[in-house]
């Protein structure tokens, strides 16, 4: 039997529901989960999680499009996100931003050619009296230097691939 897209996504979705519940407190669980596996929630997954959910579909856009850690277009593998607080800019959050826009040859708000990382601004990361803070995907990074960025980037580069063979597996953490 042929499985189209829209099948797959249904059947993804169906899964994600039994493991989080078929209410509206599901939904933001579901969209991470989306979001992680794809890099991106589509036009797509919103209409049918909001059928599995019962909401209206519009509430689904909402919500993505609300929070910064959800999106409609496709991130790198990588996301990098930088905090822009004051205390961030008075700790070299500038000098930091600076390296990873020369380093990657992308400025904040796109993403590499190969895919892997994209660079974003986060309006607070928490970490206050631990600027200039990075969160690359889950991992923070705190008291960031322009001389460390090269070192993470590193580190991104070399899980690259077993971190991406594992995604694709495992998405459902």
């Amino acid at each position: 039997m042929l499985v189209t897209p829209h099948m797959a996504m249904r059947e993804e979705l169906e899964a994600l529901a039994d493991t989080f519940g078929r209410d509206r407190s599901a939904l933001i669980p579901m969209l991470q989960a989306i979001q992680r596996k794809n890099g991106y929630v589509s036009d797509l997954a919103m209409q049918e999680a909001a059928d599995i959910l019962g909401i209206h579909p519009v509430e689904v856009h909402g919500v993505v499009s609300f929070y910064g850690f959800l999106g409609t277009e496709a991130n790198g593998r990588f996301v990098i996100r930088m905090c822009q607080t004051v205390s961030c800019d008075m700790a070299g959050k500038d000098a930091v931003a600076r390296q990873l826009e020369n380093d990657l040859g992308i400025e904040f708000g796109e993403t590499t050619k190969d895919g892997k990382f994209t660079l974003e601004w986060a309006n607070c990361l928490g970490m206050c009296d631990q600027g200039p803070a990075l969160l690359v995907n889950d991992k923070f990074y705190t008291k960031v230097t322009a001389d460390q960025v090269a070192d993470i980037l590193d580190e991104c580069r070399k899980a690259f691939g077993a971190t991406a063979l594992q995604a694709e597996k495992e998405w459902l953490v």
